[in-house]
């Protein structure tokens, strides 16, 4: 049973189940299907698909995570930056909303979800590091801006089309002469209205004696009224004779059974924004994810969640979805809202289901425009000015990747920019891989703790230096060690002893080993010892295994006070037998 629960963790929560969580679960599954209905709807479009596929992609995914996913508080389903790059990556095939881009929709959602999958059987949940923070923060932050933009043309009636700012705002340049003023007006109400709603409508509710809580959820639903007062308005104003686009028909049904088209040309071309999409959307989830978990004081599993998220994917690519991942707002509302269990989802997904079967005519007159409103207001959220600051303040390596990420992603795209954000994490880790920090260290007086000798007031001996490693020694890092070491022997001419300090050396490869073996030698050559002190375990093992030990000039020792003591005596009996031999010399006047 253990073995199995560790892939269905349905099998372990499920066996807790009382009617207490019963409660909070449903209470918090008809919060977030109030908030999820025009999400999807919304993201739909945003990905260039039928509004109703948002809704599909909203059923049997959740029903999938429920079953495999390890976080009781992350709802999964279309988020806009994954929408975002379904529209990029399918626009490569077809226009659009045509039958080709649908199915291209369909492709990436099974192809993203063999990809997570089998990502999660070979345990590689670790790759989602290949993504730093800085890099995720700006790709976030620029998908959001050209997401926002993108939606303009919603609210003001017009086309525009492009996947990168240029493009966009070209278009919405060129055709702002024929704004429909309806629309206009519809929009830019839905948007205020959503802004004040977020910011406003809690503290008035609050003063009106609403429990915070209570008003927190209240105010995370306002989208309904924005909803709900604009279908009204087209309605009892006409306006979409006036031109106001509407959602139009949605089918009321179950989800379809599609079975995404076996095209191997197809499928190459793309495979890699497929890859991309799970990167992104697996970075994106498992953060989210950690975040709630650790308020709780509970813990998830990255990689069965990306067997979970893959496992959504798949339901999304059979029942006429598209890639989907977990969401930040409504993941947050869920886990406010009270959900203790994965379940809290499926009954979001049952919520959503009866919407499509019965409540889908009451959306027809729905303008694209409170859309359009409903993803600014959301994805505005997601745009974080004040992270740059911070970071430019504490690394400006990690400031230079963030601003190329952004660029990147701003001019060229979405595709692009995860691109660049990729190439430039893995350049930024080589980069600072390749030359690690380390300092010569003296002992501190009157205690055992040696200190960079640029930063504290430390003891030393002519005779003997000794350098700290703070890195693991690997092939990326071994020829700047050579030429480190041999930098210090030219710089201390007096010196007799040279000591490497590893207490921060977690790992020495065969390169490193290659290089401290060549190292030993040059000192020996040079009349210079070489010593190791503080070598870790694991580390010694390894060493014990070569022949370096063996060779080995110096003497390893257990800690860097023993060694810096020992090889002081030596260096004291060198200067009594020199002063012994010529007194000049000892009293320094030669």
């Amino acid at each position: 049973m253990g073995a199995l629960a560790r892939y269905l963790p349905v099998l372990d929560w499920g066996r807790r189940y009382d009617r207490t969580t019963l409660t909070n679960d449903l209470a918090a599954a008809a919060i977030v299907t109030i908030m999820l209905i025009p999400q999807s709807l919304a993201y739909a479009i945003l990905a260039g698909l039928p509004a109703e596929i948002g809704l599909y992609a909203s059923i049997l995914p959740i029903i999938a995570y429920a079953l495999f996913g390890t976080s009781r508080t992350l709802a999964v389903g279309p988020v806009a930056v994954v929408s975002l790059m379904t529209l990029a990556s399918a626009s490569s095939i077809a226009a659009p909303g045509t039958a080709e881009f649908i199915a291209a929709a369909l492709i990436l959602a099974l192809l993203s979800g063999l990809i997570l999958i089998g990502m999660g059987v070979l345990r590689l949940g670790f790759l989602g590091n290949l993504l730093s923070h800085p890099v995720v923060s700006g790709f976030i932050t620029a998908s959001g801006i050209i997401i926002a933009t993108s939606q303009l043309k919603s609210l003001l009636g017009i086309s525009a089309s492009g996947e990168a700012m240029p493009e966009l705002l070209h278009t919405l340049a060129t055709n702002i002469g024929t704004t429909n003023l309806p629309t206009l007006i519809l929009g830019v109400s839905a948007t205020t209205f959503l802004f004040w709603v977020r910011k406003g409508l809690k503290p008035l509710l609050i003063r009106m004696g609403v429990a915070p809580r209570a008003a927190d959820l209240i105010a995370k639903a306002g989208p309904i009224a924005a909803v709900a007062a604009s279908t009204l308005a087209v309605i009892l104003f006409d306006l979409e004779a006036q031109g106001v686009k509407v959602v139009g028909a949605i089918p009321q049904s179950l989800p379809p059974i599609t079975i995404p088209l076996f095209d191997a040309g197809l499928w190459g071309q793309l495979a890699v924004p497929a890859l991309l999409i799970s990167i992104i959307g697996f970075v994106e989830s498992v953060s989210v994810a950690q975040t709630l978990a650790a308020k709780r004081r509970q813990r998830i599993d990255p990689d069965q969640e990306l067997i979970a998220l893959g496992a959504a994917n798949v339901a999304a690519a059979f029942s006429g979805g598209y890639p989907v991942t977990g969401g930040f707002a409504r993941s947050v509302v869920n886990h406010d809202a009270g959900a203790e269990t994965p379940a809290a989802g499926a009954y979001t997904a049952i919520g959503i289901l009866i919407a499509a079967l019965f409540l889908t005519p009451l959306l027809h007159s729905l303008p694209i425009a409170t859309l359009a409103a409903t993803i600014i207001v959301a994805v505005l959220s997601l745009v974080d000015f004040k992270t740059p600051r911070a970071i430019w303040r504490f690394s400006k390596p990690d400031f230079a990747a963030m601003a190329a990420t952004i660029s990147v992603t701003l001019l060229a795209g979405v595709e692009p920019g995860v691109i660049a954000g990729v190439g430039i994490s893995l350049a930024l880790y080589l980069w600072r891989a390749s030359r690690p920090h380390a300092a010569i260290v003296g002992r501190v007086p009157e205690t055992e703790h040696f200190r960079n000798v640029k930063r504290h007031e430390v003891l030393t001996d002519p005779h003997i230096v000794t350098i700290r490693i703070d890195e693991s020694l690997t092939y990326l890092n071994a020829r700047w060690l050579e030429e480190f070491v041999l930098e210090q022997v030219a710089e201390h001419p007096q010196i007799n002893h040279l000591i490497l300090m590893c207490s921060a050396v977690n790992a020495i490869d065969a390169s490193a080993l290659e290089s401290i073996e060549a190292i030993n030698h040059r000192l020996l050559d040079a009349g210079v010892k070489l010593h190791l002190s503080e070598v870790k375990g694991p580390v010694m093992d390894a060493l014990e295994r070569s022949h370096l030990l063996g060779a080995l000039g110096g003497t390893v020792f257990l800690s860097q006070n023993d060694a810096f003591s020992a090889l002081l005596s030596r260096a004291d009996m060198v200067d009594r037998a020199d002063a012994e031999r010529d007194p000049w010399m000892a009293r320094g006047l030669i």
